[in-house]
């Protein structure tokens, strides 16, 4: 068995597809419904207080959705590919795998790209279910825009877990991977503070399927989405590196 293969059995034996799946599926269906009746929710906890707001749009359903998927959904995300990547954990089963290949990158290819994969069949399934309910519940999304959204915010998730992966150089157990990673996509955003960046960061992606929807032109992603693929590429040589001298 090639660990190509290896890795989507593990996938699959370890039910972490489960995970991703659900997750990003019940903010799909949740945002937009939570966008629709938000005033009535917020008027029944709020007693004799009078609660108005704006009437709802598409783009805040799918607001709702990505502000919830990007935290919780991202967590589990690099949970998942902490779990993967973490390459010394346990040692008899690292020994095993870096005895029979000369280049940890033969390594880290599948599981990466296995990983990212999964991730992004996630997204877009969480995705199709937010465009259904928000279709349904709040009106029409241009098709264009949601599918280019839908590429642009894969790309961050495919960045995201080159960062665990970056991370898993630096740290062996997944529980040390998976705040390390987190950390790093925290402060990114950050250097956002100094102007001369923010236009060329890669959480910029992570608005874009919203921008896009409601009108942003796509020329505005071109430099954080060209930063993403390069980020990511040197993140990965980063982690084979680094792993490539580590000792057991």
């Amino acid at each position: 068995m090639n660990l190509w293969r290896l890795e989507w059995f593990r996938l699959l034996r370890t039910r972490s597809w489960i995970a991703l799946a659900a997750v990003f599926l019940f903010f799909g269906l949740l945002g937009p419904i939570s966008a629709r009746y938000m005033e009535q929710i917020l008027q029944r906890f709020a007693g004799d207080v009078s609660v108005v707001l704006p009437p709802p749009t598409p783009a805040t359903g799918l607001e709702q959705y990505l502000g919830n998927v990007m935290q919780i959904g991202l967590l589990v995300v690099l949970a998942v590919a902490a779990g993967a990547l973490a390459f010394d954990q346990p040692v008899e089963r690292a020994a095993f795998y870096r005895s029979r290949v000369s280049r940890v990158w033969t390594l880290l290819a599948p599981r990466y790209v296995v990983v990212t994969l999964a991730t992004v069949a996630a997204f877009v399934l969480g995705t199709l279910g937010a465009w259904y309910e928000t279709v349904v519940l709040l009106g029409e999304l241009p098709v264009g825009a949601m599918l280019l959204g839908m590429l642009l915010t894969s790309l961050y998730l495919a960045f995201a877990v080159a960062v665990t992966a970056a991370a898993s150089s630096f740290a062996r157990a997944p529980l040390a991977i998976v705040p390390l990673a987190a950390g790093v996509l925290i402060a990114v955003p950050l250097l956002g503070l100094i102007g001369a960046l923010r236009d060329w960061l890669p959480s910029v992606l992570l608005g874009s399927l919203v921008g896009l929807v409601v009108g942003v032109p796509p020329v505005e992603y071109l430099r954080p989405a060209l930063v993403t693929l390069v980020a990511a590429a040197v993140l990965l040589w980063l982690a084979a590196s680094r792993l490539q001298r580590r000792e057991l």
